[in-house]
């Protein structure tokens, strides 16, 4: 089984292994009609349940929530092919921590 893509599908599986969206609105302290909203309109789960989602359910915050809980970037590699440097099939890693990935994006 692969792991959900996006925010909507990771909460999507969070209900499915609560059970209901009944059962996942009592985890977070809200209505069924709420879980409904969420997977109906908005398609994100509000950021004050992420946490509560992520140890009632296993579904990582960093996939409900991705904007608010980015993935650890340093712990990245890339392939890099041999001679070009540039990212490939190649075995060769080059691992790329924080501090250089955001220098690179101009933040």
């Amino acid at each position: 089984m692969t792991q959900p893509t996006t925010p909507y599908e990771a909460l999507k599986k969070a209900a499915d292994i609560a059970g209901s969206q009944a059962e996942l609105g009592r985890m977070c302290g809200v209505s069924q009609p709420a879980v409904w909203k969420w997977l109906q309109s908005s398609k994100r789960l509000p950021a004050e349940h992420c946490l509560t989602v992520e140890r009632e359910t296993g579904v990582s915050k960093h996939l409900l929530r991705p904007d608010i809980y980015p993935a650890d970037l340093s712990s990245i590699s890339l392939p890099v092919d041999d001679a070009s440097g540039s990212v490939g099939s190649g075995s060769p890693t080059v691992d790329f921590d924080r501090a250089t990935i955001l220098k690179r994006a101009g933040a």
